[in-house]
């Protein structure tokens, strides 16, 4: 009876083996880490350095460029041949869009089956209730980027090519607008952005690439869908007001804070100062763009931009960070906890207990992370704090933005910054997948007082 039962056996375990059993988290990891080494050994190519640079050179740029974080250890502009930027900028269009949406498409071409918890952890990455929906979803996002980022490379090529070559302006604008969509920081400008701050077109251009590519993916197909505010979604308005109160408040802070600052704003006229203000502004939920030298701003600034990079963007944008709707779901809980209310509510509409403990989870791992992530730099390199803080929650949200600290450091702390970089990016899908495949139990245990507070 054995011999008859061997090939049942065997065509289980073909059906399994057809089936895509590993856990998203272990795909999405492995998927990020295989990228970044084969980044890393491609950056290492004769063909894409102008002068050569170790290993752990090309492995920390390809980090970064794969998480769209921005930290350097090395001048792209000086250090890369177009061959090497151009490898750059494709990491970061992959990190950007989101291995996820990547993989899940080849997954579906290739006709492999999705098990379960993969269409749970779809499901709630694209913010959809229909599996049949996820493959044009993922196909919709691409589509969307790619009209956006031409869009604007087009644009801007044509505007540059007023006053250099053709070759080069269209190249210059497709670099920084891949970098603007997806809130990557790095540029081929010296001081980053600081040198555009006059031209006005330009920063408001890659000001919105970096808005578009932050609000989220379902939020602007939300808006390009029903075209008009009252059909939108609850979840969209709230994005879209939120998105321009953080920048509002954003802009006219910095603005206020560093307008009498003469090592940045306090040598500009008013128009100047507004613009290099607005977009620092704006890059600074995870962009990593820079339009002044962050290391002279005030500390009001960078306790602001500290709280800005920990924010972050929207679910399912090219921005990291806590997101945006953590953010409104926190606030939202602390408001109805004040007002003794027993649900949390938005706009007429209760939030789901879970979703209030996701939030919660995700903003105390963020910031074990982060106080872990200074903790051990702190061991390793004696630097103004300041500026530890300030490395460590770039590279914890993936902005990007540096007080030029990161060539510096020890080999342990950059490191530890590239462990980061890795974690910011890859932490808050893990932690999605982990709640989508909870496991409900019927035990109930009494209730105990326990004082917090």
């Amino acid at each position: 009876m054995s011999f008859f039962r061997t090939p049942a056996r065997l065509n289980l375990g073909l059906h399994r083996r057809r089936t895509l059993n590993a856990g998203p988290p272990a795909v999405l990891a492995i998927g990020f880490l295989v990228l970044i080494l084969l980044g890393s050994l491609l950056l290492r190519l004769p063909i894409s350095t102008r002068v050569p640079i170790s290993w752990f050179d090309a492995f920390f740029m390809a980090t970064s460029a794969v998480t769209v974080s921005g930290l350097t250890v090395v001048e792209p502009a000086t250090t890369f041949t177009v061959f090497g930027q151009v490898l750059l900028t494709i990491m970061v269009q992959i990190g950007g869009l989101g291995f996820v949406t990547f993989a899940l498409l080849a997954a579906i071409s290739m006709g492999k089956r999705i098990s379960l918890s993969q269409q749970a952890l779809a499901l709630e990455a694209f913010n959809q209730t229909n599996v049949g929906k996820i493959r044009s979803t993922a196909l919709s996002v691409i589509k969307i980027a790619a009209l956006i980022q031409l869009s604007a490379i087009t644009i801007l090529g044509f505007w540059w090519a007023r006053d250099t070559a053709w070759s080069d302006a269209f190249y210059q604008a497709y670099f920084h607008v891949s970098m603007a969509f997806n809130n990557s920081g790095m540029s081929l400008y010296d001081q980053s952005l600081a040198g555009m701050v006059p031209d006005g077109f330009s920063i408001v251009m890659l000001s919105l690439m970096i808005i578009f590519g932050g609000l989220g993916f379902p939020v602007i197909m939300d808006v390009a869908r029903v075209r008009g505010w009252r059909k939108l979604q609850i979840y969209s308005k709230l994005i879209l007001i939120a998105t321009a109160i953080l920048n509002i408040v954003g802009f006219l802070a910095i603005w206020a804070f560093e307008a009498n600052n003469i090592l940045t704003l306090g040598g500009l006229d008013t128009l100047h100062q507004a613009t290099a203000a607005w977009l620092q502004a704006i890059a600074t939920r995870t962009a990593g763009f820079a339009t002044m030298n962050v290391a002279d701003m005030r500390d009001s600034s960078t306790m602001l931009m500290m709280v800005y990079m920990f924010i972050g963007g929207g679910s399912l944008s090219t921005a990291s960070g806590i997101k945006v709707g953590t953010l409104i779901v926190l606030v939202a809980a602390v408001t109805s906890y004040i007002r003794q209310r027993e649900e949390v509510v938005l706009m007429g509409r209760s939030i789901a207990p879970v979703i209030v403990q996701k939030s919660l989870a995700l903003v105390f791992i963020t910031t074990v992370w982060f106080v872990l992530g200074v903790l051990f730099i702190t061991i390793f390199d004696e630097l103004p704090f300041r500026s530890v803080l300030f490395e460590v929650m770039s590279a914890v949200s993936t902005t990007g933005m540096s007080h030029g600290i990161t060539a510096h450091l020890s080999l342990p702390s950059q490191a530890m910054l590239t462990v980061l970089m890795f974690v910011g990016r890859l932490g808050p899908l893990t932690l999605v997948y982990t709640l989508a495949r909870r496991k409900r139990s019927n035990v109930r245990y009494p209730e105990v007082s326990f004082q917090v507070g």
